[in-house]
């Protein structure tokens, strides 16, 4: 009888590499401070939850109502009977949040991507990469039978000889992350946007790590740089900042239209559940009316970023709440996270082939719920284990 032989053998291969990572298990909701399902209780510092809004008393009496009205589920997709007023209201107010003529709303930030690019991507086209664009990007490329190319990381100069070449296809489409999200950098979008103007190319701006954390009100990378009219497509995710699950695309009414009728992921998944619709809605109300909050994000992750650097950490080039410590190979980088949790700190290791095979990591997401004292008993533990491997 057939088994899963092979599939036992390279799990082995996984661990003698030290990449096998099980899931970790936890008790009640996601908060600075959590409990692991052997009652240990550790500073939460892997999280997107980066306002706290998961656990915002709006959201979750938005989702409480929600539920009553409406029921726990929307019972289809959303082109036979499952577009709800909530979800076309959830589309206009994100539309206007996010400056532009609509929005459509898919079950993730990853199905956005997928369903967006596989469908406006042919073999006459060409799509131009950032390397290190999020793999949500990379599989929804890898649908396509479109034509690709690939530029080096925030690198202008060969993004612009790449667009140089490309000119005798029908379409250019440039994509980027607005935030990556192993390295917390920020693309240079304004002079992405400028050389897409110059060799008549669309651009595309995944900005689901800049969604309420980038911008005035959390409005996302586009807005952060002032570039309104000028990016063609923005993709954001309801799943992070937000406090919920979901992605959008945010775009001109065409596209939302084209959309609706070709992206596979948008037609062929149940709508989200109206309760998730309802929590969205009031977030954008908290991102406008609570500023603070954002306020305090910043604050916190510029003064524990500029701490850990002090301390002779190297965060790589983050500028963001997304903060990385490099560690090196693999195996080093899950025991250097292994040893964090053992001092009360969970802080996620990230290796190989989420990353480069030598620059595995730790990688830290400094939240606006975080106290001082938080954040100083993660600088005390941080040294303490950095000490002892070396890295600082």
């Amino acid at each position: 009888m057939a088994g899963f032989q092979h599939i036992e053998q390279q799990l082995n291969e996984l661990k003698q590499a030290g990449r096998y990572r099980p899931l970790t298990v936890w008790e009640g909701g996601s908060d600075s401070w959590m409990t692991l399902d052997d009652g240990r209780r550790v500073l939460q510092m892997s999280s997107n939850n980066y306002l706290g809004l998961t656990q915002h008393p709006s959201l979750k009496k938005a989702a409480i109502e929600a539920t009553e009205t409406y029921g726990v589920g929307a019972g289809s997709v959303r082109t036979i009977t499952g577009t709800l007023d909530i979800h076309d209201m959830l589309e206009r107010r994100l539309a206007e949040f996010k400056g532009t003529e609509a929005t459509l709303v898919f079950q993730s930030g990853f199905t956005t991507n997928q369903g967006v690019l596989s469908s406006i991507l042919g073999p006459d086209d060409v799509v131009i990469s950032d390397e290190l664009n999020h793999a949500s990007i990379i599989d929804g490329i890898r649908l396509t039978k479109t034509n690709k190319r690939i530029y080096g990381h925030k690198d202008l100069n060969q993004l612009e000889a790449v667009l140089k070449e490309c000119g005798g296809f029908r379409q250019r489409l440039v994509v980027t992350d607005g935030v990556f999200s192993m390295d917390g950098d920020i693309a240079p979008l304004p002079q992405i946007v400028e050389l897409a103007e110059r060799y008549d190319a669309l651009v595309y701006v995944d900005d689901a790590h800049a969604s309420g954390v980038l911008g005035k009100h959390g409005k996302g990378s586009t807005d952060h740089f002032g570039l309104h009219g000028r990016v063609h497509i923005q993709v954001g995710t309801l799943s992070k900042a937000i406090g919920a699950v979901g992605g959008y695309v945010a775009t001109s009414q065409v596209l939302k239209d084209y959309l609706t009728h070709t992206a596979r992921s948008f037609l062929f998944s149940t709508a989200l559940p109206p309760s998730v619709a309802a929590t969205c809605l009031a977030a954008i109300e908290v991102l406008r009316n609570e500023p603070e909050l954002t306020e305090r994000l910043w604050k916190n992750a510029n003064s524990f970023r500029a701490s850990l650097q002090a301390a002779g950490f190297d965060t790589g080039g983050s500028e963001t709440p997304i903060i990385p410590i490099i560690v090196g190979e693999p195996a080093r980088a899950l025991d250097f996270s292994r040893r964090l949790l053992e001092e009360g700190i969970c802080a996620q290791g990230i290796v190989y082939p989420t990353v480069a095979m030598d620059k595995g990591r730790v990688r830290l997401i400094i939240t606006a719920q975080h106290t001082d004292q938080d954040l100083a008993f993660a600088l005390e533990a941080l040294t303490k284990v950095g000490k002892e491997f070396g890295l600082i």
